[in-house]
Parts: C-alpha cells; structure tokens; sequence
C-alpha cells in the first residue's frame, strides 16, 4: 500500500519567489549599496562634503527599485500560498522531474523547509513506484509480497533520492537492488530529508527500520546496510542512535551483519570544508559578504559533511564494514587519486583513515574503483560483483 503526497508545484513557485526576494535581490542590493558606500565615501573623505545629490538620489532610486522588487516577489509568494492551500496545481511527486527537484531542494534547504514550509520536507520513508510505503503490516505486506527474511537497506546521499540507484544502469544491465534481490534479499529504497542533520536522519532512521522489522510480513533473520556517500553516514548515526551506552541495541541493529558505504566522507568532505572556507572569507569585506550569505544558505546537512562523523559514533561490534572508495585515476595512489579522489570524497575520508594512523573501522574490508567519480560508485560492475561476494 503506497500513499500519494507532497507539495504542489506552487508551492515551489512561492518558495522560489521567497528565495530570489531573501537571497538574490537581498544579495544585489547589499552588495551595490556596500560598492555606492565605498565610492561615494571616499568622494565625500577627498572633499570634507556631506552626500552630494547624485548620491542622494542614487540611494533614492536603487533603494525604490529594490523596495519594488521585493514587494512584488513577497506578494506573488503569499497569493501563491494561497493557491497551493486550495490543492490546486499537480503534485511534485507525480512526476520524476518533480521528485527530482523536492531531492535536490531539500538537501539544500532541507531544515528550512521542516521549520517553515513543513509541506515541502520530505520524510524519512521506504520507497516504491514513486509513493511512500505505509510502514505497517498492510502497508509493507502489500508492497512487497515475495518479502524474504533477509533485507537489503539502500540509502541515497545529498540532494537525491532512490530514483539514483538506477543510474549507470547500462554498464551491468541491473541495478544493485534488482541483483540483490535475485540472490534472495528483499531490497528496501528509503528516501530522507538530506538537508537535516545526519543525526536527526538518524533517529528518524532508526525509527523507521524497528516498525520496518516490527511489521515485515516474515520474521526478519539479517540485514545488510548500503549508503552512497552522505546515506553511510546517515546510517551509522542511526546505528549510533539505537545502540545504548551497555552495548544493547534497537531490535534492527542486531540483525545487521554488513554495512556497505559507497563513496561516503566519514571525515569529511573537501568540497564541503571548501565552501565553509569561501563563505568566512567572502564575510570580511562588505563588497563580498552577501556572496558569503549566498554559500552560507546552505542546510545544516551540508555543513555536517565539513566534518562527517568521528569516532564519537563508534561502529557496530558484530556487523562487518565494507567500505568503497572511487578516483579519477586508475591508481588509488595517484597524485591526482590522492588530491581530488572521486572529485567529491579521498580515499582516506572513504576509508574512515586519519592522517595519524587512526582507523575508524579496524579490520574492515575496502575497494578501491578507479577511473570513476562520485556517482559513478552508484551501479558500477565492481561494486557490483564486490556485493554479489559481500551478501552471499
């Protein structure tokens, strides 16, 4: 049993007004009032004058234009408010396109959407056809029939959803959970709010996984984990959630037995420390620190990537870690390998390996997958045959 729900498209044509009135007319007038202040100051310091009427009158007209700008984006966003509350417009969710852009919005925006548009957050939920499954016994009964004792869970990273695992389907004519599922697992697709904070999406994870176990239609006897770069860290912070200080855990934790990340930045990301390092620096002068505002828009769920998760979320002590990392180069050691990894993630970061020596995960298995990027790792044939070896 699925459930049809979601905003509609005007609810993303009024956040999108709210967003080009908050940030991008906001962002131009800032940063042409902080250029009229350094031009005109430094006329006014050369010529002990006061504000001259060209000046006057420039701040006059900018500030009119961007008044009306805003003005006309704020109430195109109410009226379409107020559309979207009559149910009037179709359904994000109807359409992969649709699915597409509440993914990527909500890993970008996510946790301000959960505050102030709770219609547009998505929530953690097992996924088929497009819909949420209803994770009660009826629900998970009717979608998925051949259910089997032993459960595959696929999480996806920032900014998509289960639609990923299909992509680069051509190079194994499958998919990871198609595959799977021949060799007698039950693939679960979960789709999450990636905006949030790994350990919000974490308690909401484990959450979901215990009424998952509570109610399958057979008796749960082993599950494995699968995430694509921020899902790993999802689930080991959903892991860390139900583990208790004594060692006793959720009733699903002590069915994993392997725990499969793709790609995932278990100490951090360079792109997301980058973007962190760009927007303090764009803040110290008032020409640039709107375009500061602009990088520091991002979700509290990007910001958790500058840093990923340490050893403060230990790993599971029965569950076997097997961990992938890609390269542009074909050599793992490669300069190049070494520098930019899979573009998104290094091999260290993928590995759980700091600079001291320290491992996250002692004693787990790795695969290194050259000349391939970040997404690649999503349908790869050696991840592929890697897994098939995995969850025999």
């Amino acid at each position: 049993m699925t459930t049809a729900t979601g905003p509609s498209v005007l609810d993303l044509a009024s956040l999108a007004c709210e967003v080009v009135d908050g940030l991008v007319v906001r962002s131009v007038r800032d940063t042409h009032t902080a250029w009229l202040d350094r031009v005109h100051g430094l006329g006014r310091r050369l010529s002990g004058t006061g504000p001259g009427v060209v000046e006057t009158a420039h701040r006059g007209i900018a500030g009119a234009v961007y008044g009306g700008l805003g003005l006309g984006l704020r109430t195109a966003s109410r009226g379409l408010d107020r559309a979207a509350a009559t149910g009037a417009g179709p359904r994000l969710e109807d359409s992969p396109r649709g699915r597409f852009v509440s993914a990527a919005v909500n890993g970008l925006i996510g946790d301000r959407l959960l505050r102030e548009r709770p219609q547009m957050a998505i929530p953690t939920a097992v996924r088929l056809a497009g819909r949420d499954v209803v994770p009660d016994g009826p629900g998970l009964a009717g979608a998925f029939p051949d259910a089997t004792g032993r459960v595959v869970v696929l999480l996806h990273g920032l900014c998509e959803d289960e639609s990923y695992w299909g992509h680069h389907r051509e190079r194994t004519g499958t998919t990871y959970a198609d595959d799977l599922a021949a060799l007698g697992w039950t693939p679960l697709l979960l789709r999450a709010n990636t905006g949030l904070s790994l350990r919000e999406n974490g308690a909401a994870l484990t959450a979901l996984l215990q009424q998952v176990v509570d109610h399958w239609p057979v008796d749960v006897t082993r599950i494995a984990l699968v995430g694509h770069s921020m899902g790993g860290l999802v689930m080991r912070a959903a892991g860390a959630v139900a583990v208790q200080p004594d060692g006793a855990g959720a009733g699903w934790t002590r069915l994993v037995s392997d725990v499969v990340t793709l790609g995932t930045p278990h100490l951090g990301a360079p792109v997301a420390q980058g973007i962190g390092h760009g927007s303090r620096g764009l803040s110290l002068l008032p020409e640039t620190a709107a375009f500061g505002r602009l990088l520091d828009w991002r979700s509290v769920g990007v910001h958790d990537l500058v840093a990923g998760l340490a050893e403060d979320v230990p790993a599971l002590p029965h569950a076997r870690y097997r961990l992938v990392a890609a390269t542009l180069s074909a050599a793992e050691r490669h300069p190049v390998g070494q520098v930019v990894g899979d573009l998104l993630v290094r091999p260290p970061s993928a590995y759980g390996r700091d600079r001291r020596g320290g491992e996250l995960f002692p004693g787990a298995t790795v695969l290194h997958v050259g000349r391939s990027g970040h997404f690649d790792l999503l349908n790869h044939p050696e991840v592929l045959a890697a897994l098939r070896e995995w969850l025999d």
